[in-house]
């Protein structure tokens, strides 16, 4: 893991987790289910923490759902995912934490978005009632504040001043300028009231990818609390994987952002986890963390006229995935593991040496003599029909050898 530049910031310790500081970027998710369907709901948590999601958030919109978060909770404590769970809130929570103790003491911490805690008077005694309550329980919060519900009050009076200076920005710069004034006023205000510097993380969501840079960059410079990374919405297919990963690489390649979300649209019936393996390939891809073995694979070319090496590079990712689970408990440390599968000559040898191990097709013919290169130097050659199933046995050995006690 490289040496980051990471902003300074307080730490939130959230269900054990700490976010912010020199802890490293924390990935969350979200259910889709109704949360009061406790089965579908606790089956879901359960996925998304076995993806790899430290924490995980549910909506909590009614009374049903406040009834059935601690059933989750002990759902998935008890099939060994204690995974934190965040609860988000809009319009009622204040009610609701109030009306379900229960509900309270089986969150690890509170999500709110102040823009939708009414108007006026009415905003601030209910936005005090859920600090209150969060500060009775000991409970970090969330204050996130979105684009699509920001504080209707503040935007307009922004726009009112906006309209009266000489060079008018922009009614997105205005809007920009409201989110991180809204954040960062809730805090001050909910400090105020008593609620503890270090429970507090901020969130200014938008859609667009640009918007979302800049606002992050203003928030970043204007606090010192941790900050929760996300778009609102980013999107379907390519299109949310694209988005999702240009502006988190972008922000925490800056040294921005303590903990991240990737809020991809599923396609219908798909899997939810696909967001958390997103988070995973951006922070593994920044070297920000590790989390499971990686293959450098060449893309192909008119010089590799056989597509061995493809069908080898897609083998060995799918074994070593496979291999992830039990290797992080028996070789800590593994999952910084490089292995390189190369189609040809070209570029083939240098990417196999930089690798822990690798090998290098010579890019033709179904029957090659190959290469291996373990920590940059040559070790022999691999070649025949079991030239993956060989190959996979040299990694193991490799992995036992520089992780464990020799024994693979």
């Amino acid at each position: 893991m490289r040496l980051s530049r990471r902003r300074k910031s307080t730490v939130c310790l959230v269900g054990g987790v700490p976010i912010g500081g020199e802890h490293p970027v924390v990935i969350q998710s979200m259910t889709d289910t109704p949360t009061a369907d406790v089965e579908k709901t606790a089956a879901q948590a359960i996925s998304l923490a076995r993806a790899g999601s430290e924490l995980v958030r549910l909506t909590v919109n009614d009374s049903a759902a406040a009834r059935a978060v601690p059933e989750i909770v002990k759902r998935m404590e008890a099939s060994g995912c204690p995974v934190p769970l965040v609860g988000d809130f809009h319009f009622n929570g204040h009610l609701l934490l109030r009306k379900h103790p229960a509900l309270v003491q089986a969150l690890s911490k509170l999500r709110i978005n102040p823009g939708n805690m009414g108007l006026g008077v009415r905003h601030d005694a209910n936005f005090r009632t859920f600090i209150e309550i969060a500060i009775e329980a000991g409970k970090p919060v969330r204050i996130g504040v979105n684009a699509g519900s920001l504080d209707r009050e503040l935007f307009a009076e922004r726009m009112d001043k906006n309209g009266n200076r000489t060079v008018p920005l922009s009614a997105e710069d205005v809007q920009t300028e409201a989110l991180v004034e809204s954040a960062t006023q809730s805090a001050e205000v909910a400090i105020g009231w008593g609620l503890p510097e270090e429970s507090i993380i901020l969130s200014c969501k938008v859609s667009r990818l640009p918007q979302m840079v800049d606002v992050y960059r203003r928030l970043g410079k204007a606090t010192g609390f941790p900050l929760h990374l996300g778009l609102t919405e980013a999107g379907m297919g390519i299109r949310g994987i694209v988005t999702t990963a240009s502006a988190l690489a972008i922000l925490l390649d800056e040294g921005i952002g303590d903990t991240v979300r990737a809020s991809l649209t599923p396609e219908p019936h798909g899997d939810r986890t696909a967001e958390v393996r997103l988070c995973q390939e951006i922070l593994q891809g920044l070297t920000l963390r590790s989390f499971r073995p990686s293959v450098t694979a060449c893309p192909g070319c008119g010089r590799t006229s056989s597509d061995l090496f493809r069908r080898s590079a897609a083998e060995i990712q799918e074994r070593l995935d496979k291999l992830r689970e039990v290797w992080t408990q028996a070789y800590p440390g593994s999952e910084t593991l490089a292995v390189a599968v190369m189609g040809c000559v070209v570029n083939g040898p240098g990417e196999s040496k930089a690798a822990d191990i690798g090998m290098s097709l010579p890019g033709a013919g179904e029957s090659p003599k190959v290469p291996l290169y373990v920590d940059g130097e040559q070790e022999g050659f691999l070649e025949g029909e079991g030239l993956v199933d060989d190959f996979m046995e040299r990694v193991k050995t490799y992995v036992a050898k520089r992780w464990g006690d020799g024994v693979s």
